[in-house]
């Protein structure tokens, strides 16, 4: 089956033949040609991208909520023109027709490339499906909109403007140094960035996560996706569980953009949060191996367990409930308004699908275990060997992951008795002993900073060091950091007032993607250090597989001070890589309590 789907989506997605077609003018460039100098064994297909669908901006009801896009009529005329509009920026051609990038500061940028058909109508809950044919160019000078989501609480501010059921789009960041009229002398390495947002929340055009700097840094393309979210990519009928997989359609779209942009060959696939569990289930994922070649894993939260099918099957009847369908009338789903879908989402994401798992809370929607695509939780699958251990990994966390879960959960100090019974919620007979473990370190009489602790010990440091342990064991190459850099600029996490002075979950993405100004702070000299060196090495990862290699084509770290970071191993100690100013390799700092976690064996 999963071979299937692969040669489905395969035909379905990949790039149009160049053949005797692929030509040159001065409108353009040939876009098969040039996409195959910078990314061999491109694969082909017999239609080119399309976006056919003219929108009308309908705001939700409820305040603070984005504007939602919805399909009013079909029309090709606002996706495409017949001219170039006069402004500066690559023209490429496809065999159905041209489309148009924008050159901006440090990077050639083409936006909101359809890798398929908007999901849209009929096609909501399927697999992603290919896109159509267009005539005339392309406009690909600007992103398109952002998937269906809604934000509260503090991170409201940072919701996209524009959402929309048609959302299968991604953008494509090219340094400069590539001159379009002629091939380059060797490829460029590829990264895939998959944003987070605990599967409900979170654009590739966040300006958090723009490409430009890391990819004419790095001299690499930089691929950022759009992928369905929330009850629109996750959401699990009552079909029959020998059909093709219902739900994971967000996972679906991944693997849809991977093969769009290449496949068996070089890509480095890289995210954070969600991202980096997405990264994780690609790895464990058969059909995705051939779509890239090594993987980053920022932050990734082992210790929260994705769904069974009873779980995912029960989430999606009280959806169900709260749209007056029934979760096997596909007909009466079908017709729900985009915002009926979102309000049912948000409604039921207010309930614990099992109060005996009560990390679920973190993360109501995502991925769940179909049993075809994806086959077992991901920190069983890494402590066994379950995954594509052949190919180089990069792990690592933050120093204060649970800072902002903790803080941001709960608006008020936290007592020994209440800590007691959070902790006796979420590990029941061992309790006892991580309270032992934890409390005499916390004399403070409000208890958050130790519940913050136990989660950052919990869900990301400490399987996260298991799990490469069990990797290099079995002759993986992983190499392991703690982002531990704390800013001290008082405007950093704007909203987030908990997160100040910490190294909270994230807080490693403003010095990786050069976007401190939109975090509102700038860096110091030190800092632009440090993001510097944390793009040599990410960089390096991207071209040798090692983040040490100095790159010998290329001049983009050749002048940073990089300090070795050796290969997670127990020959070196375990050494991790302390990203910070005066960054350094040193043993990992709570290998005492992993070691305790380890020996619970609770993962």
């Amino acid at each position: 089956m999963e071979s299937c789907l692969c040669l489905l989506l395969l035909c379905a997605l990949s790039v149009v033949p160049a053949s005797g077609e692929d030509m040159k003018n001065n409108d353009g460039i040939a876009l098969v040609s040039f996409l195959r100098s910078i990314i061999p064994g491109l694969p082909t297909r017999d239609e080119p991208f399309i976006i056919n669908q003219n929108f009308e901006i309908n705001s939700l009801r409820e305040p603070g909520h984005p504007d939602v896009l919805s399909i009013t009529e079909q029309s090709k005329e606002k996706a495409v023109s017949q001219d170039t509009n006069g402004t500066r920026g690559p023209v490429v051609l496809t065999k159905g027709g041209r489309i148009k990038g924008t050159t901006v500061d440090k990077a050639y940028v083409f936006y909101g490339i359809p890798y398929a058909d908007p999901p849209v109508g009929p096609n909501r809950w399927k697999p992603p499906r290919p896109v159509t044919p267009w005539s005339g160019v392309y406009d690909a000078s600007f992103p398109r909109a952002a998937c269906m989501q809604a934000c509260r609480g503090p991170i409201t501010e940072e919701c996209p403007r524009i959402v929309s059921e048609d959302c299968l789009y991604l953008n494509i960041f090219v340094p400069l140094i590539v001159d379009f009229s002629s091939p380059l002398r060797s490829p460029l390495p590829v990264m895939v960035w998959i944003h987070g947002g605990d599967f409900i929340a979170g654009s590739a055009s966040k300006p958090l996560y723009d490409g430009r700097f890391i990819s004419n840094f790095t001299r690499t393309v930089v691929v950022n996706m759009e992928y369905r979210l929330g009850a629109f990519g996750f959401l699990v009928s009552g079909k029959d569980p020998r059909t093709p997989p219902a739900g994971n359609y967000g996972i679906l779209d991944q693997q849809s953009a991977l093969l769009w942009v290449q496949q068996n060959i070089a890509v480095t696939i890289f995210g954070e949060s969600a991202g980096a569990q997405s990264v994780s289930l690609h790895l464990m994922m058969e059909s995705s191996r051939p779509l890239f070649k090594q993987a980053v894993l920022q932050s990734l939260p082992f210790s929260i367990p994705l769904k069974t099918r009873h779980e995912a099957l029960k989430l999606a009847r009280d959806f169900a409930k709260h749209t007056n369908c029934s979760v096997i009338d596909i007909v009466c789903l079908l017709s729900l308004t985009p915002q009926a879908v979102l309000a049912a989402q948000m409604k039921t994401s207010s309930k614990m699908v099992n109060p005996f798992r009560f990390l679920e809370i973190f993360e109501t929607w995502g991925p769940y275990i179909d049993g075809e695509l994806i086959k077992e939780q991901s920190v069983s699958a890494f402590q066994r060997g379950h995954w594509q251990k052949e190919k180089p990994v990069l792990l690592g966390t933050t120093s204060e992951e649970g800072v902002m879960f903790v803080f941001g959960f709960f608006n008020k100090p936290v007592s020994v008795l209440e800590s007691t019974v959070y902790i006796t919620a979420i590990f029941k007979q061992h309790s006892l002993q991580i309270l032992h473990q934890y409390l005499p370190l916390y004399r403070a009489a409000d208890l958050r900073d130790m519940l913050a602790q136990i989660i950052t010990d919990y869900v990301f440091l400490c399987p996260s060091r298991r799990s490469a342990r069990a990797g290099t064991a079995l002759g993986s190459k992983v190499w392991m950091y703690v982002f531990d850099h704390v800013v001290s600029d008082h405007r950093v996490w704007s909203g987030l007032t908990f997160c100040y002075h910490r190294a909270c979950h994230g807080a490693e993405l403003p010095f990786l993607f050069d976007s401190a100004s939109v975090a509102n702070f700038t860096l110091l000299q030190p800092e632009k250090v440090l993001s510097s060196q944390m793009l040599c090495y990410w960089g390096s990862f991207a071209h040798t597989s090692d983040p040490s290699t100095r790159v010998q084509q290329t001049t983009f770290c050749q002048e940073q001070v990089l300090p070795a970071w050796p290969r997670y191993s127990d020959t070196s100690g375990w050494l991790v890589m302390n990203l910070t100013v005066g960054s350094h390799a040193q043993v990992g700092t709570r290998n005492r309590i992993c070691d305790f976690w380890d020996k619970l064996g609770i993962y």
